[in-house]
Parts: structure tokens; C-alpha cells; sequence
């Protein structure tokens, strides 16, 4: 798995991202005060480094090997050093919180981004849907309210004339177009 698709196993919520980047924030913080720990770790190390190199003394002696005469060097310290080199593995946490940790948390933030997103484009898409259908209903009835309005029309010039359903039907649908060759 690449470093760039490795998330939190978590549920894509609303309520998460908000907990993945609180999470994010306390982690560059920590990751801030870790660096800064580190960097003054190492000049510490590196004070005490020189103050070793500084007070060491090296001894000269001769030694016989095989009546053979050669110079054997010792060192040694006047003094008391301190070897109180403790907490240089904080290194090692900062670069796992900059190398794992935070990409993580990055990489999950981005991701419940995107699943939010996909859930709000299919909830767009939804609705679309909905209203396309709803429109379609409205259209219908207002068809089939015209067209039981045109029959009630029919029925009554029926019974008040006295002729036939089909001729007021005819009658009807005549007087809706327009007779150019009638003036008034």
C-alpha cells in the first residue's frame, strides 16, 4: 500500500473529520516542541562532545615487543566527565510523528473529505432525481385536470342544448380555433 492512500480505518463522518483534525493539530504541535526538544538535545551533545575532546590527554609509553621498542599512546581525562547523553531518542519520535503519524492523519482527513463529498454529489443527484419525477406528477395531473375540465364543459353545453355528447365535444373544440374568415 502507498504511503499516500494509508488512512485510519474510520466511518467518514461529519463528526470524525472534526476529531481526525484535532487530532492533526496536536500532533504538528507535538511534533513542533518534539523537533525543537531535539535540536536543543544536540547542541547539548555537542557541548558536552567538545568538552570531552577538550580535556582528554594522551599518554606516551614505550613498549617492548619481542625486544623491540614501540610507542604505545593511552588516553585519559583529568576530572570528572559527565556522560548524561539521555533523551537523544527524541530524534526518533520526531521522525515518527513527521514520517507515520502525521502523514497518516493527513491522508485520513483527505479521505473523509472525499467520501463526504461523494455523499453530497449522490444526495444532489437524488434530489435532481426527485424533483424530475415530481415534476413529471404535477405535469400529468394538470393534463388530467384539463382534460375532466373539457369533459364537464362538454357534459353541460350537452344537457343544456339538448344534443349529442360527441357534437358539444365538436362544438368545443371548433370554438377553440380561431375562424380568420369572422370578423366581430
Amino acid at each position: 500500500m502507498s504511503r499516500q492512500s494509508q488512512h485510519l480505518n474510520v466511518v467518514p463522518t461529519v463528526t470524525m473529520l472534526g476529531v481526525i483534525k484535532a487530532h492533526l493539530v496536536g500532533t504538528i504541535r507535538g511534533h513542533a516542541l518534539l523537533k525543537k526538544k531535539s535540536y536543543a538535545l544536540t547542541v547539548q551533545f555537542h557541548q558536552i562532545l567538545k568538552k570531552i575532546t577538550t580535556s582528554l590527554k594522551v599518554r606516551s609509553r614505550q613498549k617492548n615487543i619481542a625486544r623491540v621498542k614501540l610507542p604505545k599512546f593511552e588516553h585519559f581525562s583529568e576530572g570528572e566527565t559527565k556522560n548524561d547523553l539521555t533523551g537523544l531518542e527524541e530524534g526518533a519520535r520526531v521522525n515518527a510523528l513527521e514520517n507515520v503519524v502525521k502523514p497518516g492523519l493527513e491522508n485520513t482527513v483527505t479521505y473523509i473529505k472525499g467520501e463526504l463529498d461523494e455523499l453530497e454529489r449522490e444526495d444532489f443527484f437524488h434530489l435532481k432525481k426527485i424533483q424530475g419525477y415530481k415534476r413529471r406528477e404535477v405535469q400529468k395531473q394538470m393534463a388530467s385536470a384539463k382534460l375532466y375540465a373539457e369533459e364537464k364543459t362538454t357534459e353541460e353545453i350537452s344537457l343544456k342544448r339538448g344534443i349529442a355528447l360527441g357534437s358539444a365535444h365538436n362544438l368545443l373544440s371548433h370554438a377553440s380555433q380561431k375562424n380568420e374568415d369572422i370578423i366581430f
